[in-house]
């Protein structure tokens, strides 16, 4: 029995995608500039870092196929997100970039044959995970950065998407006899 596979994934990537760029596109422009602490990422910021996941992603898997990060300079490919984080774009460029990083890197995932899904990276201090773990991790740090961005949502008095829904779903029910 297998219960969650690559596509699975695939789709879990895509779910996730759509409601990062919902959320994305209910925040204001003049907002994307909004830091919850001087220290944190903006708005623009954390959404460029979402968006950049898959390509790191890329680079790891399939770029240079590492069977290990040992020894890797996870600094560079911090710098790297930090560059893309830090360039101007405006709040549509942004929504468009979340947009065809998200596909691509979904559409990546899904060519990945199974034999390279189940390939064992070594970790840092010891033990592996399979390639297609470390895309799991992809999606929940996505995830991770969303729930960030809801809470900023509702620090800026936005209402988010999920709770219009459910808000909704209840005032439909208590109208249905």
């Amino acid at each position: 029995m297998n219960l969650y596979g690559p596509q699975e994934l695939v789709d879990g990537m895509r779910t996730v995608r759509r409601n990062t760029i919902l959320i994305a596109e209910d925040i204001p422009e003049n907002k994307y500039g909004y830091r919850p602490t001087p220290d944190s990422r903006s708005v623009a910021e954390t959404l460029v870092h979402i968006a950049m996941l898959s390509r790191a992603d890329r680079f790891l898997h399939e770029e240079e196929r590492r069977p290990s990060l040992e020894g890797f300079d996870f600094g560079e490919l911090v710098r790297r997100s930090e560059q893309e984080e830090n360039r101007t774009r405006s709040k549509s460029e942004i929504i468009d970039l979340l947009r065809t990083e998200g596909e691509d890197g979904s559409r990546w995932v899904e060519g990945l044959p199974e034999a390279r899904l189940s390939e064992q990276v070594r970790q840092r201090g010891g033990g592996s995970k399979s390639r297609f773990e470390m895309l799991l991790g992809t999606k929940e740090h996505e995830m991770h950065h969303r729930a960030q961005l809801t809470v900023i949502e509702r620090l800026l008095g936005i209402v988010p998407h999920l709770t219009r829904n459910r808000q909704a779903a209840r005032e439909a029910a208590a109208k249905t006899p």
